[in-house]
């Protein structure tokens, strides 16, 4: 395919060296321009697939390409009112500062370079995780494809993971799908989905504040988001009688077929009462409830029927490894016809990563009290967390003391949506320049600061209400920098436009 689209682009500078069959057989005649001959592109805004050109990724957008921009300008000497850009704009734990757990790293610095399994240096019980990794791989090697539904034992300590989780209630192997990050897992099931036309078009419900991973997907594929709202005054919760009224609402133009709930929420930082965040939960009297195992307390009417899909990753947590790309699906009560289907089409991408694969096995496998590694662990990954959980009171904190800024409890995840309330001249000037109030606050805070976060307008919010999502990784006393000069700007910006 890759030939393909490159002879495509290329053959109006190449026509005239082409064999007939390029130069006429994919378009029909050429054109001339001072006696050159040429073609129209064939890939253009309007030959294009228009939803494509629907897909919205805020977390990545314009705030973050005119950070990248400003970086440069930076480098280039060029004066501003601050020295770096910082960016609270998205999770990339490792990239914010934080520490990669050793024992991860150990295990996977011995798969990949299995020559270190001789090196003292490195902890007996690595080196046994090392061992048993690569015996479950295609030659011993790392860089061996894996089977597409990912290696069978990785699978079967993912399941063992699971049960022990959810307090010894069955999983099946089988129903385990390894993936490149959470992310590819998510879209692949929204894949399978999404059918129908008109009436009949797949309606997937998704939180509002939601990760435009789901709005940014439901677009590319041609499906209907039906939102429903969080209930910001009572800390983001989940409000079943805003679903009933957005299923009814779906229902008069689209065949609502899924519900999708973000446990923590991303950007909320919400706890469901009784997903990827599973272990950052800071709030007293907030734990985390595996959905799999409410759902088969229900009972046999609700856990042999209703299907699940359940998404987990190594990217956020206290491993932060979100450059290696692993990942994990589970599948519950999903039709037997629909699961090869689902296989076929994790096929045609070959397979998940394997060092990712690798990092996620170590993650379901951490040290046992009676292995060298424990202590170390346990200080670790106890200390990471720890710091998440004061660095996330921290950010409630202070933002609550601005005048004019809102900012829920941070329970879990890494995340804090905060309300700012922007005054009229604000908002009239933003529509003159054809943006969103928050996308204006947002990109004059970078300006003006470096600091580059998020508008809400990018996750989705009610009408009338403005917010930005920031994250709460950079380390302790550089987000205390950020928090104040947050501070410093609100109060200009109003002073400014009051």
């Amino acid at each position: 395919m890759c030939q393909i689209l490159y002879i495509l682009h290329v053959c109006s500078v190449i026509s005239r060296f082409t064999p007939e069959i390029l130069r006429k057989g994919i378009h029909g005649d050429t054109m001339t321009e001072n006696g050159c001959e040429y073609r129209e592109r064939v890939l253009t805004m309007d030959t294009m697939n228009p939803n494509v050109k629907r897909v919205e990724y805020a977390v990545r957008g314009p705030i973050v390409q005119r950070a990248v921009q400003i970086e440069r300008e930076l480098k280039m000497g060029i004066k501003k009112p601050f020295t770096e850009v910082i960016r609270a704009n998205i999770g990339d734990c490792h990239a914010m500062g934080q520490k990669p757990i050793t024992f991860f790293r150990q295990v996977l610095a011995l798969c990949s370079y299995p020559d270190l399994l001789e090196d003292g240096k490195f902890p007996e019980d690595a080196k046994s995780r090392a061992r048993r990794i690569l015996q479950a791989c295609g030659g011993g090697s790392l860089g061996a494809y894996s089977t597409s539904q990912g290696i069978e034992m990785i699978r079967q300590d993912i399941a063992r993971y699971i049960e022990r989780r959810d307090g010894g209630i069955t999983c099946d192997p089988d129903n385990i799908y390894l993936s490149t990050g959470a992310s590819d897992a998510i879209v692949t099931m929204l894949k399978l989905l999404v059918s129908g036309e008109g009436m009949s078009r797949t309606g997937v419900m998704i939180s509002i504040p939601q990760y435009p991973l789901y709005s940014a997907t439901l677009a590319e594929l041609g499906a209907v988001q039906i939102s429903y709202y969080l209930d910001e005054d009572n800390c983001w919760s989940l409000d079943i009688s805003e679903l009933r009224r957005a299923l009814q609402e779906a229902k008069k133009h689209c065949s609502p077929r899924a519900l999708c709930i973000i446990n923590p929420g991303n950007p909320t930082g919400l706890m469901t009462n009784l997903s990827v965040y599973q272990d950052n939960v800071y709030a007293d009297g907030c734990k985390f409830h595996s959905f799999k195992k409410v759902l088969f307390e229900m009972g046999l009417e609700y856990s042999e029927k209703v299907e699940l899909a359940s998404f987990h990753s190594t990217s956020k947590c206290y491993m932060g490894e979100c450059g290696f790309r692993g990942g994990y699906m589970e599948v519950v009560n999903l039709d037997p016809e629909v699961k090869v289907q689902l296989t076929k089409l994790v096929s045609v991408r070959l397979c998940p990563p394997v060092p990712g694969q690798a990092l996620l096995d170590v993650v379901v496998n951490p040290p046992q009290p009676d292995e060298p590694s424990y202590d170390t662990f346990i200080k670790e990954r106890t200390d990471t967390l720890a710091t998440l959980a004061e660095k996330a009171n921290m950010t409630q904190e202070i933002l609550n003391q601005v005048p004019g800024i809102k900012c829920n409890p941070v329970q879990g995840a890494m995340y804090t949506f905060p309300r700012i309330h922007l005054p009229p001249k604000a908002i009239l000037e933003a529509k003159e320049k054809e943006q969103t109030p928050d996308m204006f606050y947002c990109m004059k805070l970078l300006e003006e600061t470096g600091i580059c976060l998020v508008p809400g307008s990018g996750f989705g919010q009610r009408d009338g209400t403005y917010h930005f999502r920031m994250t709460i990784l950079p380390p302790k006393e550089k987000l205390k920098i950020v928090l104040a000069k947050i501070k410093e700007f609100h109060q200009h910006f109003m002073a400014q436009y009051s």
